[in-house]
């Protein structure tokens, strides 16, 4: 053999192997393609996965007032039982706005009063898939009275879980709220604590079907691994796509479950954690979860260096986090003045009279710790379930609420009090 033939038969050896790796690649990708499309299928979401999962149809005005919307799918998604999420479709068959990932949507439900009857109460929750015109998806966690107290359990959620079926109709407003991604290439951290994971998958998804090459970290916070929702879902993603990087983060491991089969990280999710892992760059941070969780990371996120305008959070439930900076967003508007000491605030109809301090929050979570029933839905300014009537004084907004009060009344949730004031609660 002659050392031509010798060469030869070395190139092609080496154009074989190589064949055969790209072959091995490309099976283990249709592989990791396939798991994902039977979780989507097992899963009982509609349509298909493909590679562009998000609808691209037409694309109608958001509407003014109340539409109603069908329930057409409704899915268990977790092992607790305890998360369910509900695929609604308007009843009108007409095209659906498109919304921004971390958004809400607000819901008038008639629920049964305690006093006998059906009263209208007002809730929000997160949209937690990216946007379709055909159709909406939120997931809602049933909230148990909590134990060895008083409270009952939360109406909405267990009315959802209990009362809302298939072909239910729903009554609701259009997408809003200020949370949500920016649509720029830079690079991205998610934190989501418990429920607050929702808005975190619409951003996730969204992320995926229209930048695919944004560099994407999620963090996902839970008490155990039964509590976890599209964990699934998410592990598959992370395979596909390179510039997604996943880490559940669980802080009451069960002694069976191994570190890296169901999760990462044991403990909460935390600046040292962050600090860890993250390369250093310009990353945007979103947060949602309970308020101990962003009580913690949002001031800890500032002593890193992260700049103020780069800090996005919402919280579930009744929260009051502090910033640490007062600057604002290059470009934003300045917030109304306000009161930067103590402000006597009186509740006529309650016979409280007590100092609200810049410290606590805006007139909804500052009642609330006076153990005051105020009506409340999206805590952002949006639905307007909490408009209260002002007796005397001003009030002042960080800015504009989406929801319009009438004149004399005030929002609540968004603003605080620029003058002694009285309302009439």
């Amino acid at each position: 053999m002659t050392s031509l033939h010798l060469l030869l038969w070395i190139v092609g050896a080496i154009l074989l192997q190589l064949a055969i790796y790209m072959t091995i690649g490309f099976w283990r990708h249709w592989q990791t393609y396939e798991a994902l499309r039977t979780t989507v299928i097992d899963a009982g979401l509609p349509g298909k996965l493909n590679d562009d999962p998000v609808d691209s149809g037409p694309v109608a005005a958001a509407w003014a007032g109340w539409r109603a919307f069908k329930v057409t799918h409704k899915v268990m998604e977790n092992a607790s039982q305890d998360i369910c999420s509900f695929h609604l479709a308007p009843q009108d068959g007409q095209p659906l706005p498109a919304f921004m990932p971390g958004q809400y949507l607000t819901f008038r439900l008639a629920i049964a009063s305690l006093q006998g009857g059906t009263e209208s109460i007002t809730r929000c929750y997160s949209l937690s898939d990216g946007p379709r015109s055909n159709g909406y998806r939120i997931s809602i966690k049933r909230a148990p009275a909590p134990p060895n107290s008083a409270h009952p359990p939360g109406r909405s959620s267990n009315f959802f879980h209990d009362l809302v079926h298939l072909d239910s109709l729903l009554q609701v407003r259009a997408p809003a709220g200020h949370f949500h991604i920016d649509h720029s290439d830079a690079p991205v951290v998610l934190l989501g604590g418990g429920i607050g994971i929702t808005p975190m998958l619409s951003m996730v998804n969204w992320c995926i079907a229209e930048r695919p090459e944004r560099e994407v970290w999620l963090f996902y916070g839970a008490r155990h691994d039964q509590e976890l929702m599209a964990h699934a879902h998410l592990e598959a993603l992370a395979d596909l796509h390179s510039n997604f990087h996943l880490y559940f983060c669980l802080s009451d491991t069960d002694k069976g479950t191994a570190l890296g089969s169901k999760y990462q990280h044991q403990g909460r999710v935390d600046i040292d954690l962050l600090r860890r892992l993250l390369p250093l760059k310009p990353y945007h941070f979103y947060l949602c979860g309970p308020t101990p969780m962003l009580a913690s990371l949002v001031p800890a996120l500032e002593d890193w260096g992260v700049p103020d305008a780069r800090i996005h959070f919402e919280a579930f439930g009744p929260a009051c986090v502090k910033r640490k900076s007062a600057a604002l967003a290059p470009g934003a508007a300045a917030p109304a003045p306000s009161a930067d000491t103590a402000v006597m605030v009186t509740f006529a109809k309650s016979g409280r009279q007590e100092a609200w301090q810049p410290g606590s929050g805006n007139l909804l979570a500052f009642a609330e710790t006076l153990g005051i029933a105020v009506d409340s839905g999206c805590r952002a300014g949006s639905c307007g379930s909490c408009q209260t009537s002002i007796r005397h004084g001003e009030v002042s907004y960080a800015q504009a609420p989406d929801f319009d009060p009438d004149p004399g009344n005030c929002l609540m949730c968004v603003c605080t009090p620029k003058t002694p004031l009285t309302l009439e609660l």
